[in-house]
């Protein structure tokens, strides 16, 4: 459809100018395929997953979080980052047992979005579980975050989505995705 579609840019020139706990920042000299020169920084960032997980009874788990980019208590669905050497099947698992509480008895990848494709190497895999209708364990959290966690009514959650009241672009494509291609 479009003669470029999929084809890397030539990194010309690469230099790392910041490392912290979950990204590093580069700038970069890059040739687009188009053949353009051109100056752009990089957020190298670990990849993450984010979890639809149902109940036999449709409920869904929603986590409300403090999330330092919109300084605010948010809500969206469980999720976390992919840690070196785990798949990211294997991550939603954990995040789920972490954060919730919940078991998944059953995951699959339903989609992989990007959010700032335009700055951030950061993918997210989108996961679609079934979870067991009672919590297993205590959440246990990393030391820098606490995580409220319940279960809802699927349909609340879309009513929350359009009330505005989740933003998460990760949890919307999530609900998006399963609405368009999974639901029965």
């Amino acid at each position: 459809m479009f003669k470029n579609e999929g084809l890397p840019g030539k990194i010309l020139a690469n230099k790392q100018v910041y490392t912290g706990p979950i990204f590093k920042l580069s700038k970069q000299k890059i040739q687009t395929p188009d053949g353009l020169t051109v100056d752009r920084d990089v957020i190298l960032h670990q990849d993450a997953v984010t979890v639809l997980a149902f109940t036999p009874d449709q409920h869904v788990l929603l986590n409300s979080e403090y999330r330092v980019g919109v300084n605010t208590e948010s809500l969206s669905l469980p999720a976390g980052l992919i840690n070196a050497g785990e798949s990211a099947l294997q991550a939603a698992q954990r995040e789920l047992l972490e954060e919730t509480g919940y078991q998944a008895k059953e995951v699959r990848t339903m989609t992989t979005v990007t959010a700032s494709e335009g700055f951030s190497t950061e993918k997210v895999v989108l996961v679609l579980a079934q979870i067991f209708p009672t919590k297993i364990g205590t959440q246990k959290f990393d030391a820098d975050e606490f995580v409220n966690s319940q279960l809802i009514r699927y349909e609340h959650l879309k009513q929350l989505i359009k009330q505005h009241r989740i933003r998460s672009a990760q949890a919307i494509a999530a609900v998006g995705y399963y609405e368009m291609f999974l639901k029965k």
